[in-house]
């Protein structure tokens, strides 16, 4: 990546909208592979631990609607952000603090998958594409001046801010799957009821 900035004092358009660029390949991967690798580990902790109800992994699947719901509630986030490092020239906290909640989320991705000692959802773009993404951001904006310098308060705040995030669109997620459910239950109800053949009439 080139590090070239637009007029003096703020960054291209290009590291704005390159973040948006590099979250829509790392969750790609994630939507490609999150079903499938966390039925996988569902069904290991489920021969590890019989005696659990089945309540409790049923709750734990995670559906490609599921997954397709968060990524995409989570995309209007980091779009948004880099819209606003668009509009203010990489000068706006709020997509300062994305890009940084985003480069940590690589560590994040490869330390879990180090942890485990196995491959886990996005870890194969969290180091070719989130982290050199961020590097080459955090570069390109302090070379146009536009960097914050950042306190304690402020790297927990980024630290924080992503895994927050996406805890929430996950929460919200399964919030909205479970009112799909919920609305085709009740519209297969009322259409079971809505056919059901009328009582004999007396007389």
């Amino acid at each position: 990546m080139t590090e070239r900035s637009g007029p003096s004092g703020e960054v291209s358009p290009a590291v704005a909208w390159g973040l948006l660029a590099a979250f829509a390949v790392h969750d790609l991967e994630e939507l490609a592979t999150m079903p499938g690798w966390a039925a996988a580990q569902v069904e290991r902790l489920r021969a590890r631990h019989p005696d659990v109800p089945e309540q409790v992994w049923s709750a734990l699947r995670v559906t490609p609607a599921h997954t397709a719901t968060a990524i995409g509630l989570m995309g209007l986030v980091v779009g948004a952000a880099a819209a606003e490092g668009a509009r203010t020239g990489g000068r706006s906290p709020f997509f300062q603090t994305v890009v940084a909640g985003f480069g940590l989320h690589a560590a994040s991705h490869v330390a879990q998958s180090a942890a485990l000692r196995r491959y886990t959802p996005g870890v194969v773009t969290a180091p070719l594409i989130v982290a050199p993404y961020a590097a080459w951001a955090w570069r390109a904006s302090r070379r146009a001046g536009v960097l914050r310098e950042v306190d304690a308060r402020g790297a927990l705040t980024s630290a924080l801010a992503f895994p927050l995030a996406i805890a929430g669109v996950h929460a919200a997620a399964f919030g909205i799957g479970r009112l799909a459910r919920a609305r085709r239950g009740w519209r297969q109800a009322t259409g079971r009821t809505a056919t059901l053949p009328a009582p004999p009439g007396g007389g």
